[in-house]
Formats: C-alpha cells, structure tokens, sequence
C-alpha cells in the first residue's frame, strides 16, 4: 500500500506540516496566556491603587465629619467614637455580603478571562 516513493513522501510532508503546526499551536498559546496574564495584572494593579486612594481620601473624610459632629455630639472623642462604629458597621456589611460584594465579581471576571475561548473574543 505504501510502497510508492510519491506515499512516502506525502507522509513525510504531512509529519512536518503536523509538527510545525504543534510548534505554533504551542507560540499561540504562550502568546495568549501572556495576554491573559498582562490582563490580570493590570487590573490587579489598578484594584489595588482604587483601594488605596479610596482609603486614604476615607480617612481625610473621616476626620473632617469628626471635626463637624463635634459639636452635635459634644466633643470630639464622641464624634470619633461615632465614626469608629460607622466604620465597623461598615466592615460588619462587607463581610456579611462578601461572596456578592467580592468573591462573584472576581470568579466572574476569571472565568470570562482564562475560560472564554479565543472565537469569542475574536467576535
């Protein structure tokens, strides 16, 4: 059956189309996963520079309503006092609704990065 030298040939042929297309399948996939990856990193980086401005622009916030509580509730370590438990009613919420606030999102969003087929995201 495979005795003609034009069969060998073919299958010589097919062997290194077959092995240069594993060798760009395998470039795709490092090019993709590097995407990914840049991706993720970013908004990583992003989160964290949200929270950390977020932070600080809460603390300022919070001493200039200490400041104006003052003299509602009397002194001023009764406004901070006040604004202390704000802030662990605050903290309470967040991790009472964590999984909705926090862990969905972020599943949410790794999944549509790492598990969306590269099709889609050409669509």
């Amino acid at each position: 059956m495979f005795t003609d030298n034009k069969s060998i040939e073919s299958i010589r042929e097919l062997c290194a189309e077959f092995k240069k297309y594993l060798e760009l399948q395998k470039e795709y996939t490092r090019l993709e996963l590097v995407e990914k990856l840049t991706i993720l990193l970013s908004t990583l980086i992003l989160v964290l520079i949200l929270i950390l401005l977020s932070g600080m622009a809460l603390f300022y916030l919070s001493f200039a309503l200490a400041y104006l509580l003052e003299p509602l509730v009397g002194g001023l370590l009764g406004s901070y006092l006040l604004i202390a438990g704000g802030n662990l009613l605050f903290i309470a919420l967040i991790y009472a609704f964590r999984k909705p606030l926090i862990v969905s999102p972020i599943v949410n969003f790794l999944g549509q990065l790492f598990l969306k087929s590269s099709n889609d995201s050409q669509k």
